[in-house]
């Protein structure tokens, strides 16, 4: 018999990426291969479960486009986007105590939304219950931050984005805005509702297989930024929204969590005049200063 074991195996795969061109590549791949290897011998993998994940992994990239991330939809149900998050704003912050908490990005970010003027509606023409939605942008002291810049997105009033509904994104509910010089920030959208993750792919498959909810609560995302200030790309969930306790990508915060007020149809605050019932919601977002 020879004496190549397990161990003298993961030590030479270890040792053969120490010739890496970067210190921090050399970490990145050392790491990865002590902890698959690893996590082969705990769970004492076969050669089928081996090869029936590497046909998933396989299926996940060929399903993969621009606007179709699989593999960050992947990265986002196994917890791993929330947890590169975390360990993100407490690497780029002097302080996170007291910041807007982070949450995940998601895969239906596009970049190059239109900018909208202070209290206009990013999502006109866009089915579902008319919001206002006004609040502050400061630093963790409460300085009022002028010229702060929020980049914000959702789905319909039927939980889709437009990325979803045509090859091309059609840039429905989204919009950039900038705070006043009194840090304060106010726009139209809708109240936005729980929906299903994209689950024609391998992940839902994986999460049918686990017996897992495919839900996310109802959110809006935005990424807020600040000159001198570490940016934030969070969301603002709806409070008693269904599945709030069950995200599939584990990125409901308790902080985030608002109360939408509902009103009767009228006179909002802004003078605009509804003929339906409307919500309102007030949230302010504070910045960490960017590490030096």
């Amino acid at each position: 018999m020879s004496d190549y074991n397990q161990s003298v195996l993961t030590d030479e795969v270890i040792k053969a990426f120490g010739n890496a061109p970067s210190e921090r590549l050399q970490v990145l791949m050392q790491a990865l291969a002590k902890h698959v290897h690893a996590f082969a011998q705990e769970v004492d993998l076969t050669p089928e479960e081996w090869m029936q994940g590497l046909q998933f992994l396989t299926k996940t990239g060929q399903i993969s486009t621009e606007r179709r991330p699989e593999f960050i939809l992947l990265s986002d149900v196994m917890g791993l986007s929330m947890m590169v998050v975390s360990l993100a704003q407490a690497r780029n912050s002097k302080s996170v105590e007291g910041a807007t908490e982070a949450t995940v990005e998601g895969p239906f970010y596009w970049p190059g939304a239109p900018e909208v003027a202070l209290g206009g509606d990013i999502a006109e023409g866009v089915s579902g219950e008319p919001t206002y939605y006004t609040g502050s942008v400061t630093d963790v002291a409460g300085k009022p931050l002028a010229g702060a810049l929020l980049d914000l997105w959702s789905g319909d009033g039927e939980g889709s984005y437009d990325v979803q509904l045509s090859p091309d994104p059609s840039m429905r509910a989204r919009g950039k805005i900038r705070t006043d010089e009194n840090g304060r920030y106010r726009f139209w959208s809708i109240r936005p509702t729980y929906y299903p993750i994209p689950d024609d792919g391998p992940v839902g498959d994986l999460m049918r297989a686990t017996r897992r909810s495919i839900n996310r609560p109802g959110h809006i995302h935005m990424m807020v930024s600040a000159e001198g200030h570490v940016p934030v790309t969070t969301h603002l969930f709806v409070a008693n929204s269904p599945y709030l306790h069950e995200d599939a990508v584990f990125g409901k915060r308790d902080s985030l969590v608002v109360e939408f007020k509902e009103h009767p149809p009228g006179v909002a605050a802004d003078g605009r005049e509804l003929k339906t019932p409307y919500y309102t919601v007030d949230y302010d977002f504070r910045l960490a200063k960017a590490a030096e």
